[in-house]
């Protein structure tokens, strides 16, 4: 098969790639940008099985269906709710993926220079390019294999540490180990000498420091940032792998390698920086891993959590007329999307207007209530983002607020010392009444308090928020 082909076949994966990143900005789309992406995948692997160069397809194919079954079995086990950690797992092998590559392409390439002209002049696949080489071409080469195992590292460690927190088995605070980011910046120094070194001599051992440094960096970086932010640290991890991708398509020479890596780093760039936003963090300091702490001590609270049963929850939401549902990573949690859209459903046809009120970083992973509700065929018109409706909360008789902490946190407004200060949130305290169904008392995921919850026109709907939902359904017919 020759290159024409190829290159083709490069050209219309690329594209559809670029439609199926376009179409995930609608609900509707999404559905067939997924087929577009699935369709731009095989076709890329195919092209590559069967392009020049290419040796041991029979293993090849066995590895895929073995990787294909493993990633089909984890698929059908695992549940919405463990989708983030998911994900961070998934940026982790990218990320792991880049480093072997890199390894392997620098041992390659020592082998390579080793010969003499007649012999590399018989050499084909990655070897061949390898060997029609200038020397200007090696350097650079060296400089992108450097990177592309630095990135790597950073993104492996990152992500595993991004996947302890989110599973729970680490802790979801923001800790650095003494020094801080003096380490990170001492990691990265010696990095930078490990390129020049490398650079100079193309020896195995800077390359060896600095894959150990950047290890350290992706550690430390994500173990410094609090839980409350691990939906951007998982779309910062995503723009990294891809990163990862592109500079490994540089040192393998492969040219959709490069166009997909750029399209996932800077769409998940992109994506982090519209999120910081949402949170009016600084773009800098979540690549530096440098926030999610508070600035001193936070403000004490007055009141105590009024708890309400479900009579009292049914009755209100009988006599009210608009009604808004803010879902969180507890609906996730307890599997009670079902459940909140049969409860919509009863409600409408009562003639009540119910609509959802979604922050941007509600859940644990961009989208991830969008993508709940649409499982359980809530229609998409009454799903509003924050600004759509965060200024219809003073004429909206009840809010119902499912698992959610931060995102409703009137400290991001009111406490200059809450680690969320400024963070914007949904204002849901202006409603009439607002019923927070919880399962306890806890300060959840991030380790923050709420004074949401002490608020004269709070009630505490206590208890595991499907079983809840369950009761309430059982009294509105």
């Amino acid at each position: 098969m020759d290159f024409g082909f190829t290159t083709a076949a490069y050209v219309v994966a690329a594209v559809l790639f670029i439609l199926s990143l376009g179409g995930l900005s609608g609900q509707e789309s999404a559905k067939r940008a997924v087929w577009y992406g699935i369709a731009g995948m095989a076709l890329a692997v195919f092209a590559t099985l069967i392009g020049p160069g290419s040796g041991l397809w029979l293993l090849s194919l066995l590895l895929i269906a073995g990787g294909g079954a493993i990633g089909f079995v984890v698929a059908k086990r695992v549940q919405m709710t463990e989708m983030p950690q998911l994900v961070a797992a998934m940026h982790s092998l990218v990320g792991l993926a880049a480093v072997f590559v890199g390894l392997i392409a620098h041992i390659e390439l020592g082998r390579v220079l080793a010969m003499d002209e007649p012999t590399r002049a018989t050499l084909d696949g990655f070897a061949g390019l390898l060997a029609h080489k200038t020397n200007v071409e090696v350097n650079i080469l060296r400089v992108e294999l450097f990177l592309g195992i630095f990135i790597g590292a950073v993104t492996f460690t990152g992500s595993v540490v991004a996947y302890g927190k989110l599973a729970g088995k680490l802790s979801s605070k923001a800790e650095k180990l003494p020094g801080g980011h003096m380490l990170n910046a001492g990691a990265a120094a010696v990095s930078l000498i490990c390129l020049f070194w490398y650079f100079g001599t193309g020896s195995f051992l800077p390359l060896a420091l600095m894959t150990l440094a950047a290890l350290f960096i992706g550690y430390h970086l994500i173990m410094g940032i609090g839980g409350a932010d691990m939906p951007v640290v998982v779309s910062m991890l995503n723009s990294y792998s891809g990163w990862a991708a592109a500079a490994i398509g540089f040192s393998l020479g492969n040219d959709l390698l490069i166009v997909v890596g750029a399209l996932v780093g800077s769409s998940g760039a992109i994506l982090s920086y519209i999120m910081c936003k949402a949170m009016n963090r600084s773009f800098i300091s979540v690549i530096l891993g440098g926030f999610g702490g508070s600035t001193g001590p936070a403000a004490e609270i007055e009141g105590e959590q009024v708890a309400i049963d479900v009579d009292g929850v049914a009755s209100a939401l009988e006599e009210a007329d608009s009604v808004v549902i803010v879902p969180g990573y507890g609906m996730a949690v307890a599997q009670a999307q079902q459940n909140v859209a049969e409860l919509t459903r009863r409600l409408r046809a009562k003639g009540k207007e119910v609509r959802f009120a979604i922050h941007p970083v509600a859940g644990r992973l961009p989208g991830h209530m969008n993508v709940l509700l649409a499982e359980a065929k809530v229609p998409y018109d009454i799903v509003l983002e924050m600004d759509e409706i965060n200024d219809d909360f003073p004429s909206t008789d009840v809010v119902i607020v499912i698992g959610s902490n931060d995102i409703v946190n009137p400290a991001a407004q009111e406490d200059p010392n809450s680690p969320i200060a400024g963070m914007p949130v949904l204002e849901v305290w202006k409603a009439k009444q607002v019923f927070v169904s919880k399962r306890g008392q806890g300060t959840g995921y991030s380790g923050i308090e709420n004074p949401l919850f002490y608020k004269d026109n709070t009630r505490m709907f206590y208890g595991d928020a499907k079983a809840s939902l369950n009761d309430l359904l059982s009294r509105i017919s």
